[in-house]
């Protein structure tokens, strides 16, 4: 199972078990906290109407006095209000009193007068100067047929002369504790789907940023160019740069003990040609011989200093990670300027050039860069172009990208070099006489595209010679 699943699988975990907890305690704390409010509510209530039934009750006529006429009032005033969405249509109080010994006296529900209450524990209690207060269900198999009654004594001066109760039915409380649970469950689905869409983000930031580093590596694996991703994370930000720095020491010692292996065996060659023609120098020579071996040591001179020369651009450029300074160009402009470079070149050569460019060439790169590899690419069109044939050259907006394609009526390149030729020192001999080039300038040319976010194809075209396609990224304006 791939990490990102398991870390968004443990947070959903967590989060699940996390929310579902606190849903369950705080929906468990909603009925007993809107019960705690109405018990209070009907504290002060029973306080306020035991004061109101002092006279009456001393008089006797607590049946059908003043309390008893207003509380019958109270009963039938019509009521219509809207309680933060609930309607209340109705005055739901009960109340009844009872005299010292606990026989009710007046109830405005007419069915208690006579009894004797003084078992009840709102009675009870209160008879024996405690806090008296009871809850009674009218079914007992259904909680939500239960009555709260809460009682408050009546007093003359300080001798207890009667107990007033006030009941209200729990059930009517019943659709706002339910609208309060749905009203929490939405709230924690919300914040559950809120919880869960930042995890998800979270873990897609986390796994992009080692998918980010995974790729480097594989890039860096494979020999590509590439750079440390640029990361927010501190930690992960150094772990890249831990990364690029490993790379930069393995690489710069792979990279010198190959180099220096691949030019030890290639200088072999021309010093052994300068050697031995210093050796028949120094003995007694006719002029015209000696003119040619001295002629062979300095090619083969010049042969490694250009060796020399291109191996040491051809190293800073696998370098190199991106471009220092890029810049818009025409690839057109800069191949007509290469071209006029190599004019005494064709002349000599007896070639002739056929350019055909779709108007401007934009690309985005370094002149310098961008120069010498055309030059490249022409030298070998040069090299394998018989006399007095034609070189193609055809430059053109193919989607995205800039194409330009260089073509020689040369012999072509065999089959067995077709996979080779963008090795280092790997050249073919030239059919004018037999000599190969350095091998490093279509290495160097791939470099370049590289680096360029091209790429550089070669190969064999029908009816005869060989062809160059150079693509690099087209910049727009």
């Amino acid at each position: 199972m791939k990490l990102s699943v398991r870390l968004f699988l443990g947070y959903f975990f967590l989060v699940a078990v996390a929310g579902q907890l606190v849903l369950l305690l705080v929906v468990k704390q909603i009925s007993p906290g809107v019960r705690m409010a109405l018990e209070a509510s009907l504290v002060d209530t029973a306080n306020l109407l035991a004061e109101l039934a002092v006279p009456d009750l001393l008089e006797g006529k607590i049946a059908d006095g003043h309390f008893a006429q207003a509380v019958q009032r109270y009963s039938k005033r019509p009521v219509s209000a809207s309680i933060f969405g609930f309607p209340k249509q109705s005055l739901d109080y009960r109340v009844y009193v009872t005299d010292a010994e606990g026989i009710v006296r007046f109830d405005s529900a007419g069915e208690a007068v006579g009894e004797n209450y003084a078992r009840w524990n709102d009675v009870y209690l209160t008879l024996q100067g405690r806090y008296g207060a009871r809850s009674s269900q009218a079914d007992p198999g259904d909680k939500r047929s239960s009555t709260m009654h809460v009682a408050a004594p009546v007093r003359d001066a300080e001798r207890l002369i009667g107990v007033v109760t006030v009941a209200y039915p729990t059930a009517l409380l019943q659709p706002i504790v339910d609208a309060s649970k749905a009203a929490v469950q939405r709230g924690a689905l919300w914040l559950f789907g809120g919880a869960l869409v930042f995890g998800a983000i979270f873990n897609w930031r986390l796994t992009r940023a080692l998918d980010l580093l995974v790729a480097y590596a594989r890039a860096v694996t494979s020999g590509g160019k590439a750079s440390p991703p640029k990361l927010r994370s501190v930690e992960l930000s150094t772990l890249a740069q831990a990364l690029e720095n490993m790379r930069q020491k393995l690489e710069g010692k792979q990279y010198v003990e190959r180099y220096v292996q691949t030019l030890t065996h290639e200088m072999k060659s021309p010093l052994a040609a300068i050697r031995g023609a210093a050796e028949l120098l120094e003995e007694p020579l006719p002029d015209a011989d000696r003119r040619r071996f001295a002629g062979n040591a300095r090619e083969q001179a010049e042969r490694l200093d250009n060796l020399i020369e291109r191996l040491l651009g051809l190293a800073e450029l696998e370098q190199r990670q991106q471009l220092s300074d890029p810049q818009a160009l025409d690839l057109g402009e800069l191949l007509n300027s290469v071209l006029a470079e190599k004019s005494p070149q064709l002349a000599q050569q007896h070639l002739r050039t056929a350019v055909s460019l779709s108007g401007e060439l934009p690309v985005l790169g370094e002149d310098f860069l961008l120069r010498q590899a055309l030059s490249n690419l022409l030298d070998n069109a040069l090299a394998f172009a018989p006399a007095d044939s034609v070189i193609e050259i055809d430059g053109r907006h193919e989607g995205n990208q800039i194409v330009l394609r260089i073509r020689d009526h040369g012999p072509g390149i065999p089959d067995y070099a077709l996979e080779r030729l963008f090795e280092r020192f790997y050249s073919l001999p030239r059919p004018n006489n037999g000599r190969k080039s350095t091998g490093l300038g279509l290495a160097f040319v791939r470099e370049v595209a590289v680096l360029h976010g091209g790429e550089i194809k070669v190969g064999n075209v029908e009816g005869g010679g060989a062809e160059a396609v150079l693509s690099l990224a087209k910049v727009d304006g």
